[in-house]
């Protein structure tokens, strides 16, 4: 299965592919075109590999904090929460190679309340500053139990584009798609006291699947 915000990158992919494929074959009579096709095959094959989108089952429990993102840990700190939470938080952010899946999903069930996008920098993903230079956009859900989570869409060095398909005021449904992030990016979790984190620094995450905290 494959992303469907991924299209057009892998209609491109194909079409320049055929296109290649069909000038080299109509003009080159040489040995030098066998290296051209692997080229372009392989090139072709990692746009189709990275717009991948495989099923995922979210574990049972209402208040498990899931993982919106495939990637690693890089970062568990405390911090002040001044946009959303408006409080003392713990911040998880999770670093997507170009190798991870690209999709995004909803980390808790809830109301979306918060929802603003920001264009900045192309810092490294990894880079503790790309949380608040980097293009991003940040969402705000409160849970039913009151509960509020604050996540960021980040791009990175190699990341250009965001996507979401959620809106302020929507219900979300933990573990659903919402959106992806192309080409290597950054995940920002931020929580409250309340909620007991799960994973350490290191650890692998797949979105919706992944237990991240719990909300006590």
């Amino acid at each position: 299965m494959f992303a469907k915000d991924g299209y057009p990158s892998m209609a491109l992919a194909t079409t320049v592919m055929v296109i290649v494929f069909y000038l080299t074959y109509t003009f080159i009579e040489h040995w030098i075109a066998y290296p051209i096709y692997g080229i372009f095959f392989v090139m072709w094959a990692i746009v189709i590999y990275f717009f991948r989108d495989p099923e995922r089952i979210p574990p049972e429990g209402e208040n498990l904090l899931i993982s919106p993102a495939d990637g690693k840990v890089v970062l568990i700190k405390k911090v002040e929460e001044e946009v959303y939470l408006k409080s003392a938080a713990t911040q998880v952010s999770i670093f997507l190679s170009p190798l991870d899946v690209h999709v995004n999903r909803n980390p808790i069930s809830g109301l979306l309340e918060y929802l603003k996008y920001h264009p900045g920098k192309y810092l490294m993903a990894w880079d503790e500053n790309a949380s608040t230079l980097n293009e991003r956009a940040d969402f705000g859900v409160k849970h039913p139990s009151g509960t509020k989570i604050f996540f960021k869409q980040i791009t990175g060095f190699l990341a250009r584009r965001i996507v979401y398909h959620i809106k302020e005021g929507d219900q979300l449904k933990a573990g659903e798609r919402f959106g992806m992030m192309k080409f290597g990016s950054r995940m920002d979790i931020i929580v409250p006291e309340n909620v007991e984190i799960k994973v350490k620094k290191g650890d692998r995450t797949w979105a919706g699947q992944s237990v991240l905290g719990v909300i006590n």
